[in-house]
């Protein structure tokens, strides 16, 4: 059994409260600088494919869906590449549930931007008591008065376009509690919803309508276990159970509902995938993807077995060798 260590990110080596607010939106943007795999998020360009092509492509991704609903995490060594080095920021583990892994190890110096709580729960507690305690002030509007609203430095192509919004639908206005403008690591508990049908993998973009706001994010999947420190990390959203997402985002206090929209066809058009609902925000929740090399049986004896193809030269064998391995019946070697 190995896992992936550079897929255990979303962590933070500590909270920084006086951030602006435009330099925590660029964190929205960061991606994975480690190389992927062709086994890794596949990024779908729709303009630049024909109908035959984007068919060919969605057939490929139910195959692979498929498949990791059969023999979830199993990997074939590849041929071309030495294992050693497609699993170099690999580790071996002897058991996944008491196994120790540090979360604040191996981070980029980007983390550090990343808003952290001492205790959430009881920052929420606080923040929410004075929202109550500033709504029965003198200087708020009371419910059902009508109020006007002057909104300053916004450019006039942003306005313009507000206006024309105004005549034909509603526009929504709401304000932001304390922390709601920085930037954080939110997990949601998402499930698939019955209506959608289409694959959704992870890493795959998808637009997060949340509470008022909406924003698009790469959601990572991965299961929900709440009596383990580490969750393994899925790779679709799978029919009929619920999983968590873990994505960059503003700060949000839960409980708040979720409705995950993914783009689809030739127009683009957004549908519902996902629904689900907020769930924390922790910055310390291990995310790792579990990796198990498969070989095939050839011999076995009272002291020894013989399994071929799980490496294909000596010095892969010779790299994996401190990595001992066990069994169900619990027989190690």
């Amino acid at each position: 059994m190995v896992l992936d260590e550079g897929e255990s990110g979303f962590h933070s080596q500590g909270g920084t409260n006086n951030q602006d607010f435009e330099e925590d939106q660029a964190s929205l943007n960061l991606t994975d600088s480690d190389d992927e795999t062709e086994n890794d998020s596949v990024m779908m360009e729709g303009e630049n494919l024909t109908r035959e092509q984007l068919e060919q492509d969605i057939q490929k991704i139910k195959q692979a869906h498929a498949e990791d609903e059969e023999f979830p995490d199993e990997v074939d060594t590849p041929l071309d590449v030495p294992a050693r080095k497609r699993f170099a920021k690999c580790r071996g583990l002897k058991s996944f549930r008491t196994s120790s892994w540090d979360p604040k190890e191996s981070l980029p110096p980007e983390y550090a931007r990343i808003f952290a709580f001492d205790n959430f729960s009881r920052t929420q507690k606080h923040v929410i008591a004075n929202a109550l305690e500033m709504e029965e002030g003198d200087d708020c509007a009371p419910p059902g008065s009508y109020v006007r609203l002057h909104i300053k430095e916004v450019p006039i192509s942003v306005a313009s376009k507000l206006c024309l919004l105004a005549r034909t639908i509603p526009i929504v206005s709401c304000g932001h509690l304390q922390h709601e403008s920085k930037m954080s690591v939110l997990h949601f508990s998402i499930k698939k919803h019955d209506s959608y049908d289409g694959p959704i993998k992870s890493k795959e973009e998808l637009i997060f309508h949340v509470g008022f706001r909406q924003f698009l994010s790469r959601p990572v999947f991965s299961t929900d276990n709440f009596n383990l420190d580490k969750n393994k990390m899925e790779k679709f959203l799978h029919t009929g159970r619920f999983s968590m997402a873990s994505i960059y985002a503003p700060i949000s206090f839960p409980s708040l509902p979720l409705i995950a929209l993914k783009a689809s066809g030739e127009a683009n058009v957004p549908a519902g995938a996902a629904v689900g609902s907020m769930k924390n925000i922790d910055l310390d929740r291990i995310i790792l993807k579990k990796i198990i090399l498969t070989g095939y049986l050839q011999q076995v004896s009272k002291l020894k077995a013989f399994v071929r193809y799980m490496f294909h030269n000596p010095e892969d064998a010779r790299w994996f060798k401190p990595v001992q391995v066990w069994t169900k019946c619990g027989r190690r070697g």
